[in-house]
């Protein structure tokens, strides 16, 4: 007869503890899995003594196990709850849970691997985004305790899905904020400079290292196929287009023709190269999207549905006015280009604008044009972006169809 293990706990009662003041434990009891620095109760663990992204046991401030967590005594957000089994300490064996957990849920929406396989928080891996196309991995550690844990995440990695290469795209601003370096690695394996991403009926060709964020952006997904799906006889326009994913599949849609705007000559290459293996025809304008679009208006180009998936105008709290007024501003000028009977998709990817705020941008835009906007279908991020019901962070995603008529 086999010998009991020891717990777990017992092995990982060396971490050391992170206490709370008293009832700053509820937002944790809740769901939440941060806590901020003036949370923590400094004269019984002062945070000068943890190192960035050392792991430690969180207490309340009657000694209760909290969970386990990494911490940053350099960030507002001081530490990141990865488990609430006493049973189950950080490490290799609890990535490959949470992966396997993820990984079921991915399987549910997607019949072929090309997804994100990790979204921080919304899978319990704060700090962590795998996203996955087809063998090759591209991941992203945002945090301090992620970075300190890549040997891990990259073990438990290969145990869950087998991968032929992982790329560590470590180049998001975001990491400056943890005093983290910013870099792009290849952790192991051959991660080619092109990768083919299916969607929509296009085979889009985007570069995982050279491209913006991880390379393809998931979480729009669904509403690409929303747009796609009311595009059929039109000319579509789709502005800070990227790789052209909302445009390119429109046009596979039954589209009569598209145009993309963007600022990056490296995009629009990928456009190019995505359309010419598709054996698709579309237009690309290089430039500032405003600008764009006001040179757009004063020739008096008209389309049929427009798209305005613009990066994230309000980053922080501090920026809402000057962002807000531009979301407005862009969905003016975006609406200016709508023939009689028109669509709009208004997109936004900044967590502080309040979805009711950028409708009501649309709606003011539409009544200074004296036009009539309809509000006809709501999008939102795609299930491989699953939302945290305990931290709205999770839920950044905003994309509303509108049809624009004269008034």
């Amino acid at each position: 007869m086999s010998s009991i293990p020891e717990p777990a706990a017992s092995a990982a009662s060396a971490l050391p503890r992170l206490v709370l003041k008293p009832r700053e434990e509820r937002r944790i009891h809740a769901g939440h899995l941060w806590v901020y620095s003036n949370e923590v109760d400094v004269k019984a663990t002062p945070l000068a003594g943890f190192a960035p992204g050392a792991l430690a046991e969180l207490r309340s401030s009657g000694d209760r196990f909290l969970g386990y967590a990494y911490v940053n005594p350099n960030s507002l957000i001081c530490a990141r709850l990865l488990g609430r089994d006493p049973d189950y300490p950080p490490g290799k064996s609890l990535i490959v849970h949470r992966l396997n957990v993820a990984l079921a849920l991915r399987k549910r929406f997607h019949a072929a691997p090309y997804y994100r396989l990790v979204y921080g928080e919304g899978d319990l891996l704060p700090g962590l985004v795998v996203d996955r196309y087809g063998d090759v991995l591209v991941a992203q550690a945002g945090t301090a305790g992620v970075e300190s844990m890549k040997a891990e995440v990259e073990e438990a990695l290969v145990k869950a899905v087998s991968p032929a290469g992982l790329l560590w795209k470590n180049d998001s601003p975001v990491r400056e904020l943890e005093g983290l370096p910013r870099y792009v690695e290849t952790a192991f394996g051959t991660v080619p400079e092109s990768i083919v991403v299916p969607e929509g009926g296009v085979d889009f060709r985007v570069p995982p290292a050279g491209g913006q964020k991880t390379g393809w952006y998931y979480d729009q997904t669904w509403n690409r196929a929303l747009f796609a799906r009311q595009a059929s006889g039109a000319r579509v326009l789709d502005v800070f287009s990227y790789a052209g994913g909302f445009a390119l599949q429109a046009l596979r849609a039954g589209a009569s023709a598209a145009t993309c705007v963007d600022s990056s000559a490296a995009a629009l290459a990928s456009v190019a190269a995505t359309a010419e293996a598709n054996g698709l025809e579309v237009e690309r304008l290089e430039g500032d999207a405003f600008e764009t679009l006001e040179a757009l208006g004063a020739e008096r180009r008209r389309f049929d549905a427009v798209v305005v998936d613009p990066p994230a105008f309000i980053k922080r709290r501090k920026d809402h006015p000057k962002g807000l007024a531009a979301y407005r501003r862009v969905n003016q000028l975006a609406m200016q280009l709508l023939d009689r009977d028109g669509l709009l998709m208004s997109c936004s990817c900044s967590h502080h604008l309040l979805p009711g705020e950028l409708v009501d941008a649309v709606q003011r835009a539409a009544r200074h044009l004296g036009r009539f906007a309809q509000l006809v279908a709501v999008g939102a991020q795609s299930p491989d972006h699953p939302v945290h019901p305990a931290i709205d962070e999770t839920r950044y995603l905003r994309a509303f169809l509108f049809r624009v008529t004269d008034a």
